[in-house]
């Protein structure tokens, strides 16, 4: 009788839990949406020992080298299926990837892209929820679109990068 108890109040709290309001209904509504995780970024020391273990070691899908250098940083693509990686490497003494790696020598993560559907608004709405965006205007980032980055003070010590769908 005692499992059997059990059985019952399992199944009454599964049930409860299964007809409670979905989590979602909590998120308040925005003018913007977010979207899916674009990428992790990653730092490196050495790109090409980097590309060379996921394109070599782990068997993905790697793109070429691209300088980009408006970012002062060099990237790479590893394609993951459901989102990528982004390999970052520093171009020039002013890089924010050099200064990050002088912290941090064998590299790590640096920071997380999600998409937004109206990055313009997204910018609008986090300045009223007093989040710090590092520029006052969107930059064209390594997919070509708009990008900005929020203060990994205001999002928990990690750095978030905001990308236009």
């Amino acid at each position: 009788s005692g499992l059997l108890s059990r059985l019952q109040t399992s199944a009454l709290t599964i049930r409860t839990l299964s007809s409670s309001k979905p989590f979602s209904q909590n998120i308040p509504s925005c003018v913007w949406k977010l979207g899916r995780l674009n990428h992790v970024a990653i730092a490196v020391p050495d790109l090409e020992k980097a590309q060379a273990l996921y394109k070599d070691v782990l068997g993905a899908q790697v793109s070429e080298t691209v300088a980009l250098p408006e970012h002062g940083v060099y990237t790479v693509f590893v394609e993951l299926g459901n989102t990528k990686l982004e390999l970052l490497h520093p171009l020039g003494e002013k890089s924010p990837i050099a200064s990050f790696l002088q912290k941090n020598r064998t590299g790590g993560m640096h920071h997380i892209c999600i998409e937004v559907d109206d990055i313009k608004a997204a910018m609008t709405e986090l300045k009223k929820k007093k989040i710090r965006i590092l520029s006052e205007e969107p930059k064209i980032g390594a997919h070509g679109k708009p990008v900005i980055f929020l203060h990994p003070k205001d999002c928990h010590g990690v750095l978030v990068e905001l990308e236009q769908a």
